[in-house]
């Protein structure tokens, strides 16, 4: 049986996730898909789309979707879907994860790596975060749990632009890609998303390319032209109230952010396995998400890197092109991580 692909979508309360899920689960594209609710008091998705109302935990929907709502652990409920799957008993080809509003998705991620039985039968595909753009600043400013939806995601989609002004709306999506680089954003109206933005990002295969936004490193680059050869960058971090030049820079000094680390030097293998053990076992619960592409000393391919918390895997990717520059690019995701260690401790890593 080949992996189930699956996707968490998370995002705070109110940001529109059941709207999203509901118009997935109900638009006609021939897809049976399991949804998995996880939600506690917030509007549940079966009122109006489910066939019966029944006290089982799994139930069928009109145009063949399931729906179980999580009363034991989310391994158990994936185990006892698999198995029905295996059985014959029940037919879909994805599931869909929907958190609580106040859930971190880390140790859901973490879930699809660290159990071997659930790691046979699902594939985890991405995290997709809906951020309300009426609520987001508040939301953000008050709630770590938002900030972290925020730099776990891979694909940000931000709901009720309508709601505010034009200005509003960018001055947010410059506050998310500094939290969150490598997530492409998109304004959703009422759940209005295209499948292919919804399924099969691909977001942990880690051979998909590393996206960190062009932008982002472009806005850097002016700042710094010597980084290249360190592996430095433009730091983000401004004080409150502190003057900056970019555009529409906001004053939130949020705990969660990214940087980005780049070196044309070859990594020693053994020194970097050494320091990135080191730092994940210091760090790593407060390491959302961190990937890389890296030029490793002693072979021919690309190396790919990624983690969720202290979960961190390698992996060989394809031969550097002719004439391709050997450039490792790492982005790292997190709360309040020592910028300065990480840089330098990496910059000692090189050959």
């Amino acid at each position: 049986m080949s992996l189930i692909p699956t996707t968490i979508l998370t995002g705070f309360l109110g940001s529109g996730k059941t709207t999203l899920l509901k118009r997935v689960l109900s638009e006609a594209h021939g897809e049976k898909i399991a949804v998995i609710e996880n939600e506690f008091g917030e509007e549940n998705i079966d009122n109006d789309i489910l066939v019966t109302e029944t006290k089982e935990q799994i139930v069928q929907m009109s145009n063949g979707c399931i729906c179980c709502t999580i009363r034991e652990d989310l391994r158990a409920t994936l185990q006892l879907l698999a198995a029905k799957k295996r059985k014959g008993l029940l037919d879909f080809e994805r599931v869909v994860i929907e958190t609580t509003g106040l859930a971190d998705p880390g140790p859901v991620a973490q879930t699809f790596f660290m159990d071997d039985e659930i790691a046979e039968s699902f594939l985890l595909d991405s995290i997709l975060t809906l951020v309300d753009a009426k609520h987001a600043d508040k939301q953000l400013d008050d709630r770590q749990e938002a900030r972290r939806q925020v730099g776990f995601a891979d694909q940000i989609f931000i709901s009720k632009t309508d709601l505010v002004s034009k200005d509003e709306v960018d001055a947010l999506v410059h506050r998310l890609k500094h939290m969150n680089p490598r997530a492409p954003q998109k304004q959703v109206h009422f759940g209005d998303v295209p499948l292919t933005e919804v399924f099969d990002l691909r977001g942990f295969n880690l051979n998909a390319k590393l996206d960190i936004d062009p932008d982002f490193l472009k806005e850097e680059d002016e700042h710094d032209h010597e980084h290249h050869a360190h592996g430095h960058d433009h730091d983000h971090d401004h004080e409150h109230g502190e003057h900056c030049d970019h555009p529409h820079h906001h004053a939130h000094d949020d705990d969660v952010k990214s940087f980005v680390f780049r070196a044309d030097r070859a990594f020693d293998p053994m020194k970097l396995e050494d320091f990135l053990g080191a730092i994940v076992n210091i760090y790593g619960p407060r390491m959302l998400r961190y990937k890389g592409v890296l030029n490793m000393k002693g072979t021919e391919r690309k190396v790919i890197f990624q983690g969720v918390h202290q979960l961190m895997g390698s992996d060989l990717g394809p031969q550097w092109a002719e004439g391709e520059a050997r450039v490792s690019k790492m982005v790292f995701i997190g709360i309040d991580l020592p910028k300065d260690i990480f840089l330098q401790g990496l910059e000692q890593c090189l050959v």
